[in-house]
């Protein structure tokens, strides 16, 4: 009679994977080309100030992985829009928080940190006489975010210190939207 061997259930922390973390690092030590993504939307206007990007899928060491997703955007009434969906404004903040989100999961996950809770909001003005094109001397966007991270688990305030500093220097949107990130557009008139 042959016997099993136990496989021993993965290590599971503030709902991640910790042993797929681990094996993601090390695979991508070993093999830079595996830690290669490739990202794409497109999005397409749906009337009004409305859009809906699509995401179909995207590239990781070379490899395709499908998804379908679709995400609409809009403007409030007092930009012209229908205000039924978050703006644009509002999605890039979402997804500065969002990305940050995963990276304190993720690294408290790694470092056997069980969260209670986790909250991070972020706020910024722009001031619409540059995105309107009243005045050429004002920027069209942000010129500074305010981030505050509310966290609270079994770590130390050293240890979340540390956290902390690790993802503002992993964090895939922290870095997009803190440093100049070269954008090349390309028009095509049909």
């Amino acid at each position: 009679m042959a016997v099993q061997a136990k496989i021993a259930p993965p290590t599971v922390v503030n709902g991640i994977n910790v042993d797929d973390v681990l094996a993601l690092i090390d695979g991508v030590r070993r093999d830079a080309a595996k830690g290669q993504t490739s990202w794409r939307v497109t999005t397409a206007w749906q009337g009004q100030t409305r859009s809906r990007a699509q995401v179909d899928g995207f590239e990781i060491g070379g490899k395709r992985v499908p998804r379908q997703f679709s995400i609409d955007v809009d403007e409030p009434s007092e930009l012209g829009g229908s205000n039924r969906y978050a703006n644009p404004q509002e999605h890039l903040l979402a997804a500065l928080n969002a990305c940050m989100m995963v990276g304190y999961v993720a690294q408290c996950a790694v470092h056997g940190i069980v969260l209670e809770s986790l909250e991070i909001e972020t706020d910024g003005e722009i001031d619409l006489r540059g995105f309107l094109g009243i005045d050429p001397a004002v920027p069209p966007g942000y010129e500074k975010l305010s981030t505050t991270v509310r966290i609270k688990g079994s770590a130390t305030k050293e240890e979340f210190a540390k956290i902390h500093e690790a993802v503002m220097a992993t964090s895939p949107n922290f870095y997009n939207v803190s440093q100049p990130v070269a954008v090349k557009p390309a028009l095509v008139v049909e």
